[in-house]
């Protein structure tokens, strides 16, 4: 008898825990919207974006400029020997000498002095000689032993009158007018032009053309003198003219 009273008072009850039915469950309190991190949000990934495309950009936009390879005296051009071609940043604000406009450079004298490794921009040349006042380029047209071999562009040089057999021959008295042989025409000559042997100068030439800035008043005295064959070239130490 006990054990059916304790069966009747278990009927009913559940083997596991009372579940609360739908409609009893709490209410959940609803999300509170922030639409202006969203905007920010939104705005600094176009912000990221924007700059990552312009850092693209800047790197693929390069052109191809004039640099320069050897020191180019005041008064000088460019040559195929003294410059190469560089890839740089394009920049509105710097005048860059593009490499295509090479050819129109070679025309032009720098003003001043050119440092090795500048790259060239506008500013730096001209058309006019570049030359101080009171100075005068004379061009040469030396043999073999009438030069230091090695000779560059911004080389100092001491001209010197020389009378050979062929020269006093061919000048008459003219020559022995002018100057005894071994006598200083030039103390100091700033070289600013070599042949190069790059753009074929060279080939096909007995005689090696320098050109030399000097003082107006010695101009005449050398001119002459290499009209002649009768000048020979000596580097001397100094920062020249």
């Amino acid at each position: 008898m006990k054990i059916q009273e304790r069966t009747g008072a278990g009927a009913g009850r559940s083997a596991g825990p009372a579940q609360p039915s739908v409609g009893d469950r709490l209410p959940t309190a609803p999300r509170e919207r922030k639409p202006a991190l969203a905007a920010l949000a939104v705005l600094l990934i176009l912000l990221g974006a924007l700059g990552a495309t312009t850092l693209v950009l800047q790197a693929g936009n390069r052109i191809e400029v004039v640099k320069v390879t050897e020191e180019i005296p005041a008064g000088s051009s460019v040559t195929n020997s003294n410059v190469t071609s560089v890839m740089v940043a394009a920049d509105d604000s710097i005048n860059y000498v593009r490499w295509s406009q090479l050819g129109s450079l070679k025309k032009l004298k720098a003003i001043n002095t050119i440092p090795k490794g500048a790259v060239a921009v506008g500013e730096m040349f001209g058309s006019g000689s570049g030359l101080a006042a009171g100075k005068a380029t004379v061009g040469l047209a030396l043999k073999e032993g009438q030069y230091p071999n090695g000779l560059q562009v911004g080389d100092t040089v001491a001209a010197y009158r020389v009378v050979t057999n062929n020269s006093s021959s061919t000048s008459g008295s003219s020559s022995s007018s002018a100057g005894d042989s071994g006598s200083l025409i030039v103390g100091q000559a700033k070289v600013t032009s070599v042949p190069s042997a790059k753009s074929g100068e060279l080939v096909s030439s007995t005689n090696y053309a320098i050109t030399l800035a000097v003082d107006t008043d010695k101009a005449a005295d050398l001119a002459q003198a290499a009209s002649n064959g009768q000048v020979a070239l000596v580097s001397v130490p100094g920062n020249g003219n």
